[in-house]
C-alpha cells in the first residue's frame, strides 16, 4: 500500500460543532488513510463567517473540493447533520457525472425517508429545545446545560434550518437516479436521539450497505479510538474494492 495514494477520509461534523471533533483521528485510522476534516462557513477556522442554511449555499461552498481532479479514491464520513451533508455532496457529485466516493459512511442520523429528528424542532422555544436535547442525550457530557445552550443557540438554530433543507432535498428523486455508492451506517445502542432502528442503510443507496454498532450515545464521534479505527478499516476495504475488476457477463 506504500506505493498508493492514501485514501482521503473527508469528515463532516455534527450540528453546532466544528471539524475539531476529528482532531487526533490521524493517529487511529491506520495505514494508507488520511483524515481530512471539512470546514463549512461559520465553523472552525471560518467562525467569523455566517453559517449556511440552504442546500444551494452549502454546495456552492463545498462542492469545488470534490469536483477538481484528485488522485486516488476518497471516502465521506458524516456524523449527525454531517451525515446529511455527506449525502448531499455524494448526490451532487453523482448528478455532475463525476467519480464519486468509494464509500459513503454515515453516523447518528436517521434514514432520509424518516422524520428529520431535531430539524423538526427548529421553531421550538429555547426551553423546549433544551428539554428535547437534554432528554435525548444531545447535550455534551459535563456541560452546564443553560450555558451550553446560550453559547450554541444561534449556531444550532442555523444548523437545524440547514438540516431541514437537506432532509427535504434528500427525499426528492435525483435527475441522475439513485446512488449506487456503497454505504456504511454506524450507530450506537445508547443513542436516544437516533435509535439504531432508524438507521436504515437501504434508504441511502441502491448499492451495498453495511452497518456497525459502536459504544456511546449521540456523541460517539468524540474521543475514543473505535470509530476512527472502524472507518480506517472501511477505507482500506473500499480501496481494495475499487481495484477489483468488474465481473464479466
Amino acid at each position: 500500500m506504500s506505493n498508493d495514494q492514501p485514501v482521503r477520509l473527508y469528515c463532516f461534523g455534527h450540528s453546532a460543532e466544528g471539524a475539531s471533533v476529528f482532531d487526533g483521528w490521524a493517529a487511529h485510522v491506520g495505514a494508507g488513510v488520511e483524515p481530512v476534516p471539512v470546514f463549512r462557513p461559520g465553523s472552525g477556522v471560518q467562525h467569523d463567517e455566517r453559517r449556511v442554511t440552504t442546500r444551494d449555499a452549502l454546495l456552492a461552498d463545498l462542492l469545488p473540493q470534490f469536483t477538481a481532479p484528485q488522485p486516488g479514491p476518497y471516502v465521506l464520513y458524516g456524523h449527525g447533520l454531517g451525515a446529511m451533508i455527506a449525502l448531499t455532496v455524494a448526490r451532487a457529485v453523482h448528478e455532475a457525472g463525476l467519480p464519486g466516493p468509494a464509500l459513503l459512511a454515515v453516523g447518528a442520523w436517521p434514514a432520509p425517508y424518516l422524520p428529520a429528528g431535531l430539524a423538526d424542532a427548529r421553531s421550538a422555544t429555547d426551553a423546549e429545545l433544551l428539554h428535547v436535547l437534554s432528554g435525548k442525550g444531545a447535550v455534551p457530557a459535563s456541560s452546564d446545560e443553560g450555558i451550553w445552550l446560550r453559547a450554541t443557540l444561534p449556531v444550532l438554530r442555523a444548523d437545524l434550518e440547514l438540516a431541514q433543507d437537506l432532509h427535504a432535498a434528500a427525499r426528492e428523486p435525483s435527475p441522475a437516479g439513485r446512488l449506487t455508492t456503497p454505504v456504511l451506517v454506524v450507530d450506537s445502542q445508547e443513542n436516544l436521539l437516533v435509535p439504531p432502528a432508524t438507521a436504515d442503510g437501504c434508504q441511502w443507496t441502491d448499492g451495498p450497505v453495511w452497518s456497525r454498532t459502536v459504544p456511546g450515545r449521540h456523541f460517539f464521534v468524540r474521543g475514543g479510538r473505535e470509530l476512527p479505527r472502524l472507518l480506517g478499516r472501511a477505507c482500506r476495504v473500499a480501496r481494495r474494492l475499487t481495484k477489483e475488476p468488474a465481473p464479466v457477463g
